[in-house]
């Protein structure tokens, strides 16, 4: 066996003819399942690395961006019956054109002259008002008088109150000169008794200093009498000046309500003057309104009110009316719990009902027959349907909407989200967070900033 002798032992059999062998033996298939089962998990590991496009899926309907191009409904201005059409429906019509006639059906709008005596009525007021100016101003020139009067009578009794005030003051003085008087007096009589009772002085010379005390008690007297009659006529002055204020003031104040009244009825005037010109403005205005014109260029919708001899009232519909210059919009409805992931300017795909589409969930790039559009506007309320309603432009840097959508026609929108793998994608949903819950590369490093950026103090409302 080893290859040292010569002579070997050949021991050979024939293994195909044993069963053991054949079935130990390793198919050839075993092998090719083998490799393909590691190229799939290979495969699996690489799609498992590759971008996904995150997405929220809602329904819409096609509308136009600016409010002013939907579909609006003239309605009569006023009450009338229908006497002839000018348009029909489906036609083409520009701003200005005659719609429809009416004819007046109001009874109070029958006089063919209402307008001409309305205007008569008119030149009265303007009379009556003339009439009401004249007697405020002579009633101003007589207030003006009154107060020039009184104003004479105020001066005069301020010059004898001045003329009081001095007097009070020279009897103040004398009262003041009697008082020294007095003490003066007091003192000599008193140095004089004690001399007289010592025997130093004589019986006249204290009676003479006790005769000079009491007239200097006198003068006192008589000179406060003085200061208290001067007071009193002061107090007179300032009474006397009160009642001419008083008297002159409730002259004046009737006759200012006097004008006041005037001036009142003046401005009665005015306003029914103003409502009698309104009226004549309104009824000279409202034979134009018996020709119902149409707002805009655009296309005649529907007829709501057919027909000749029908009765409209104000503010009827009468045509319904579509514009023909519109930019096409699309607005889907949204769930309150995707509502957060929107923000102004995301991108969306549209299928529109009618045109045939592929998407792929998470690669909308190789989808075919999609329409993009970016998001500009976002409803603060929540619509009747449960659902926050978000507006949707085309994109400019896209390819164009087709031509023929028209307003009302359904679409699908596919909001996209952020680019993320797709094994998060598959743990995300395995968890069931919401999507957009983290934000990756460039997303991430400014979620980053703006959580560890300062936050703006609360101002609290007291």
């Amino acid at each position: 066996m080893l290859g040292i002798s010569e002579n070997s032992v050949k021991c050979q059999r024939d293994l195909e003819t044993l069963k053991a062998p054949k079935r130990n033996q390793i198919v050839q298939w075993h092998f090719m399942a083998r490799r393909l089962l590691l190229a799939i998990m290979v495969i699996f590991g690489i799609i498992l690395f590759l971008p996904w496009q995150q997405n929220i899926q809602a329904t819409g309907r096609v509308t136009t961006l600016l409010p002013e191009d939907r579909p609006q409904t003239v309605h009569s201005t006023i009450a009338g019956r229908i006497e002839k059409w000018y348009v029909m429906e489906g036609q083409y019509v520009k701003a200005g054109d005659t719609i429809v006639r009416l004819s007046e059906v109001k009874a109070e709008y029958f006089d063919p002259q209402l307008v001409e005596r309305l205007s008569q009525q008119v030149q009265a007021k303007e009379n009556a008002i003339n009439a009401y100016q004249k007697k405020a101003i002579a009633l101003l020139n007589q207030i003006a008088a009154m107060k020039r009067e009184r104003d004479d009578k105020i001066r005069q009794i301020n010059n004898k109150i001045r003329q009081a005030q001095l007097k009070i003051e020279a009897d103040s003085a004398a009262v003041v000169q009697a008082k020294v008087n007095i003490q003066i007096a007091r003192r000599q009589f008193e140095g004089v008794k004690n001399l007289y009772e010592r025997g130093l002085k004589s019986l006249t010379e204290f009676e003479e200093k006790r005769a000079k005390l009491q007239e200097s008690e006198a003068k006192l007297v008589s000179a406060e009498n003085e200061l208290a009659t001067s007071r009193n006529d002061l107090d007179i002055l300032h009474t006397e000046l009160s009642l001419i204020r008083n008297q002159y003031d409730n002259q004046i104040a009737k006759a200012e309500s006097e004008r006041f009244n005037t001036l009142s009825e003046m401005f009665d005037a005015q306003a029914m003057l103003n409502k009698l010109r309104i009226d004549r403005e309104n009824y000279s205005r409202r034979t134009n309104f018996y020709y119902i014109t149409v707002p805009q260029d655009g296309y005649v919708v529907q007829a709501i009110t057919p027909g000749v001899g029908e009765i409209v009232k104000e503010g009827d519909p009468v045509v319904s009316i579509l514009s023909a210059n519109h930019q096409l919009a699309v607005e889907m409805y949204i769930r309150p719990v995707d509502l957060p992931l929107i923000r102004l300017g995301n991108q969306v795909r549209f299928l529109f009902d009618g045109w045939p589409a592929f998407f792929f969930s998470g690669w909308p790039n190789i989808s075919v027959g999609t329409f993009a559009g970016r998001v500009v506007a976002i409803d603060r309320n929540i619509s009747e349907n449960g659902r926050f309603r978000v507006l949707v432009k085309p994109d400019p840097d896209a390819e164009p909407w087709p031509k023929e959508l028209q307003v009302g026609g359904g679409a699908k929108g596919i909001a996209l989200l952020n680019v993320v793998p797709v094994w998060y994608e598959l743990w995300r949903i395995l968890n069931g967070f919401p999507p957009d819950l983290y934000a990756w590369g460039k997303n991430q490093d400014e979620s980053k900033e703006n959580a560890l950026a300062p936050k703006a103090p609360i101002k609290r409302v007291k």
